[in-house]
C-alpha cells in the first residue's frame, strides 16, 4: 500500500514539473498511468474514488477545468477494474496494447471537454502522450513485476 501511495503522489508531483518545449508534448499522462497500473495488478487497493480524488488534485494542480481530469481518469479506472480479471491473462503485448487503448479513450474525454469548452490543443500534445504512457506502462510494469517476485521469493 505505502509503494502505490508514494507512486501516485510521485506522478501528481511529476505532472506539473516544468520540461523543455521540445520534449514537453511527449509528456506522459503519469497519474493515469499509474492508475492503470494498479487498476490491473491490484484492484481491490483503488478504487474509483482514488481515480476521482486523484483526477480533482491533477485539475487543480495543472489548472485544468475542475473534474476534467476526473471524469477521464473515472471512466478509464472504471474500464480497467471491470475487466481485469480478464486482461491480466494476456501477454504483454496484448497488455500493452489495451493500455495504450484506455490511454487514448482518456485523450478522447479530454479531447471532447477541450472541444466543449472551446479549448483547442495542438496535435501532438494530444495524441503523443498514450504512446509515450504505454512505454512508460511497460517500464512500471517491469520494474514493479521484479518487486513483487522478489517479495513472493523471500515468503
Amino acid at each position: 500500500m505505502l509503494v502505490s501511495a508514494i507512486s501516485l503522489a510521485l506522478m501528481l508531483a511529476f505532472a506539473v514539473v516544468p520540461l523543455p518545449a521540445v520534449i514537453s508534448p511527449f509528456r506522459p499522462d503519469c497519474v493515469a498511468v499509474v492508475l492503470l497500473y494498479w487498476s490491473l495488478m491490484a484492484p481491490r487497493r483503488f478504487s474509483l474514488f482514488t481515480a476521482f480524488w486523484m483526477g480533482l488534485a491533477l485539475d487543480t494542480l495543472t489548472g485544468a477545468l475542475l473534474g476534467q481530469h476526473a471524469l477521464a481518469l473515472l471512466v478509464v479506472v472504471y474500464v480497467a477494474e471491470r475487466f481485469h480479471l480478464r486482461l491480466r491473462v494476456f501477454p504483454v503485448s496484448q497488455l500493452a496494447l489495451t493500455v495504450l487503448i484506455l490511454l487514448g479513450l482518456y485523450e478522447f474525454i479530454l479531447f471532447w471537454i477541450d472541444g466543449v469548452a472551446g479549448r483547442t490543443v495542438p496535435l501532438i500534445q494530444r495524441w503523443a502522450p498514450p504512446l509515450t504512457g504505454t512505454l512508460a506502462w511497460l517500464v512500471l510494469l517491469a520494474m514493479l513485476d521484479s518487486r513483487r517476485g522478489e517479495a513472493r521469493a523471500r515468503l
